[in-house]
């Protein structure tokens, strides 16, 4: 049993790293960036949030332990240049489908590796959504836009509950694979839900001019 949910997180993992380094490499290619600007770009989106979570926790990055995930965000890189001439043209919901998706898998593959070096339910939550928005912030940061996290749209809160929910079932005695496909749906219909319907939490506000 263990091998078998262990092989289903690494093919999720490579799965999530698919799907943010597609999205990283759009954006690149939106902005005209040469060939090794897309690779770092996708790369950036992929990685920076587990590389974060796994600083924090005091564990080998992942992705210097296993060559895979270099080869997945290289090989996607290349087919996107090669099979998408122009990114301009790829419509922005598309792109935004990508990094719901990219999101909603790493933020449950986030929580799951912060439980299984003993992490709290709370910090567990909270590298889960380090690991789901943190790759998009760099991304964004890169580019020089506003990152997704802090537009109005919902984001890190999909994020937080796809995380949860994959924590609490967990704690509850839900199997891994089962607690995982819960809680990457969750999170994934959420921030659909946000993209497709402009859902965004209240903001704050307040009036600063002197009275």
């Amino acid at each position: 049993m263990d091998i078998s949910i262990s092989q289903y997180v690494y093919y999720t993992d490579i799965f999530g790293v698919i799907v943010f380094s597609f999205s990283g490499a759009l954006l690149a290619g939106r902005y005209r960036l040469d060939p090794i600007g897309v690779m770092v770009l996708a790369a950036v989106t992929a990685v920076g949030g587990g590389t974060i979570r796994d600083i924090i926790l005091g564990v080998p990055v992942f992705w210097t332990i296993q060559s895979s995930y270099i080869v997945a965000i290289f090989v996607t890189s290349v087919l996107t240049i090669l099979l998408i001439r122009q990114p301009k043209l790829v419509p922005k919901r598309f792109m935004l489908l990508a990094d719901a998706f990219g999101l909603a898998f790493f933020a449950v593959l986030g929580a799951h590796k912060a439980m299984i070096h003993d992490q709290p339910i709370i910090t567990s939550i909270i590298m889960g959504t380090i690991t789901g928005v943190a790759g998009g912030m760099l991304r964004d940061i890169i580019c020089n836009r506003i990152p997704l996290i802090l537009r109005e749209e919902i984001y890190a809160t999909a994020a937080i509950l796809g995380s949860a929910l994959y924590v609490v079932m967990v704690s509850y005695g839900v199997s891994q694979p089962l607690a995982g496909i819960i809680a990457i749906g969750g999170g994934l219909m959420l921030r659909l839900a946000g993209i497709y319907w402009k859902l965004s939490l209240p903001a704050f506000h307040f009036d600063d001019e002197l009275k």
